[in-house]
């Protein structure tokens, strides 16, 4: 049986569905659990990333410093896992981290630009830590193109490389091609997924990765995540199980992990509510979905017309000011009738 490799960004990617605000105990407490049930790499930080809380995205309600500490503490079989966008993240951000005992360091960038990852993944071989390099946003990008993304990612440095699917957009054989393009690319170098359930289509789209040569798959307590959420993770596992991959990865106690995650990291767990479906369709971050709303509702105009427009454009994550362009010239059309 091919062993999966199970990467949990529950106290990471989860901080988005609450404005990054998991304060310690909440850290420590589900850590534990994780632990307990032999997840192997349990990821923590503010949901962007090493050195993003700001006013900017969200002050997180405890510092990087204090996350890591609390959560090494807490970690006695699972590997500590965490993330960084370069912009945010700095080289110093990189080795504090690596002094709080991180394991495993996550880089992600934009599907089509690999070099800026370039000396972040060169500082992180360099001081001998495991790093890992994601595309996000990889709808925006051919199979080929990913290949290509990825195999300049592992030049830089990164010992495991593979894709974000950040807007929820991708069908079971969206996932298959472009893994295996990945996979193909970089030969031994692990492939990762990391899924989105914008279409309720997360767990059978890990499936299909992991099917065309993932061997890192990402997935969250009651699929913990902004919007729609992410993989759930306690689905995740058995699924693949019976699907003929080992985890190595106590069923009960990750049942206990995941009663204890919505008990105490959530206000309720996520849904594929009405604006994630359309976010989905349309391939655009579902972060932008209080903009949107907020201001499709000012200007009276259809949220969904909005998406569907910011999709047409390829709108990412930092275009926010996108959002006011495309309400407004909506509004335009619809007094001009």
């Amino acid at each position: 049986m091919t062993r999966v490799v199970i990467h949990d960004p529950t106290l990471r990617d989860g901080q988005h569905a609450v404005r990054h605000q998991l304060g310690l105990t909440a850290l420590r407490r589900y850590a534990e659990a994780a632990d307990a049930a032999r997840i192997p790499v349990v990821e923590v930080g503010h949901g962007n990333g090493l050195g993003a809380s700001s006013l900017q995205v969200g002050q997180a309600a405890a510092g990087d410093d204090e996350m890591l500490s609390t959560v090494r503490d807490a970690l006695r079989n699972s590997r500590m896992g965490t993330f960084m966008l370069p912009g945010w993240g700095t080289s110093e951000d990189l080795r504090r981290a690596i002094a709080h005992g991180v394991d495993v360091f996550r880089v992600g960038v934009h599907a089509t630009e690999t070099s800026l990852a370039e000396r972040h993944l060169g500082f992180l071989r360099d001081a001998g830590a495991e790093a890992h390099c994601v595309l996000m946003m990889s709808h925006m990008a051919t199979p080929g193109a990913l290949a290509e993304q990825a195999a300049r990612a592992v030049g830089y440095g990164a010992q495991a490389v593979g894709i974000m699917d950040s807007a929820g957009h991708f069908l079971p054989s969206d996932v298959t091609a472009r893994i295996g393009a990945i996979a193909e690319a970089v030969d031994t170098t692990p492939v990762i997924f990391h899924g989105h359930n914008n279409l309720g289509m997360a767990v059978a789209n890990s499936v299909a990765a992991a099917e065309a040569g993932a061997l890192i798959v990402d997935g969250c307590a009651r699929g913990f995540g902004a919007g729609a959420g992410n993989t759930q993770l306690e689905v995740l596992v058995p699924v693949l199980e019976r699907s003929g991959f080992t985890t190595g990865i106590d069923l009960y106690a990750l049942l206990d992990a995941a009663d204890l995650a919505e008990r105490e990291l959530m206000p309720a767990p996520p849904v594929t509510a009405s604006m994630s479906i359309v976010s989905g369709l349309a391939g655009v971050f579902s972060g932008f979905k209080h903009r949107v709303v907020e201001l499709s509702a000012a200007a009276g105009v259809d949220p969904r017309d909005v998406f569907f427009e910011l999709g047409r454009r390829q709108a990412v994550a930092g275009q926010e000011d996108l959002i006011v362009d495309v309400v407004a010239e909506l509004s335009g059309r619809g007094t001009d009738g």
